[in-house]
């Protein structure tokens, strides 16, 4: 064997062991963040769908939810989809059922249709995105989270098109990893989150094995290139750790009380007053 095959046959596996560490940090890196970006997220805790009540006499993402609120200066957390009509309503839901006691889906009503239905059997009703804007004012940090639906790029249009005219600091999250890279590629300034959980958990969601692990693990981050993870309280896997380390913001959800905000950048909690900020 010549001196020139001898060397080429030892760097062939020292190549394939850089490629083996670094394909990891490639799929998972975070998108870019400045501080001053990063600011208005960094310690504080988010009403998850507003300031609702757990007997529910204040509905989640009800206007009053978002009142109450804003009127403590907590930063929230909220969720957008399209009604029939394409108008961007705030609802978590695929169905109506579990809210309004109503079997449809919220994509096969108008908006006119959709306000005439009752939040948890109270006077309260489902509201549009921009009504509730008008509501929060700014008055703390929003996460909106787009629900994957039907019209997904119409509704990350209409989302963003909402967000322009909004004076307050804002971000966006959602599952659905190419909902994130959309905004990464068309409003880039807008920090962005993937939202994630453990592996199993997305059983019974519509996902295949091999896009439940991926989602799980944030390999779809490569694409999106989110400034933060907002995964589910509880274990999170290496390459999700790896992330965190890499810079991405450590989001919580959803939390029931005050010890999960220890490791975190943000939380998003529900049903206890927790402090605005605890960094």
């Amino acid at each position: 064997m010549s001196i020139a095959a001898n060397k080429h046959s030892i760097w062939l596996p020292v190549a394939a062991a850089a490629c083996a560490l670094l394909t990891p940090v490639f799929l998972v890196a975070p998108g870019a963040a400045s501080k001053r970006q990063k600011a208005p997220f960094m310690g504080a805790n988010f009403a998850h769908r507003g300031l609702h009540s757990r007997d529910r006499t204040v509905p989640e993402n009800s206007l009053e939810a978002f009142r109450l609120a804003a009127r403590e200066g907590y930063g929230i957390e909220l969720d957008v989809q399209l009604s029939k009509d394409g108008q961007v309503v705030v609802f978590h839901d695929d169905t109506l059922d579990r809210v309004c006691g109503v079997h449809a889906r919220v994509d096969e009503k108008t908006y006119e249709e959709l306000k005439q239905l009752s939040l948890c059997g109270t006077e309260h009703t489902i509201p549009l995105f921009s009504d509730v804007l008008a509501v929060i004012r700014g008055r703390g940090p929003l996460i909106v989270e787009l629900k994957t639906g039907r019209r997904n790029r119409e509704l990350c249009e209409k989302t963003h098109a909402l967000l322009e005219s909004y004076r307050g600091d804002v971000c966006i999250e959602s599952f659905n990893p190419f909902i994130v890279t959309w905004f990464r590629l068309h409003a880039p300034d807008l920090v962005r989150g993937q939202l994630a959980m453990p592996y199993k958990r997305y059983a019974g969601e519509g996902f295949t094995k091999v896009q439940a692990f991926a989602m799980s693990h944030s390999l779809f981050n490569f694409l999106a290139r989110p400034q933060f993870i907002a995964y589910r309280i509880g274990p999170r896997p290496p390459l999700v750790r790896l992330s965190e380390a890499l810079g991405a913001m450590r989001i919580g959800w959803t939390s029931h009380e005050p010890r999960n905000e220890k490791g975190r950048d943000g939380v998003i909690f529900e049903f206890y007053r927790p402090k605005l900020r605890f960094k």
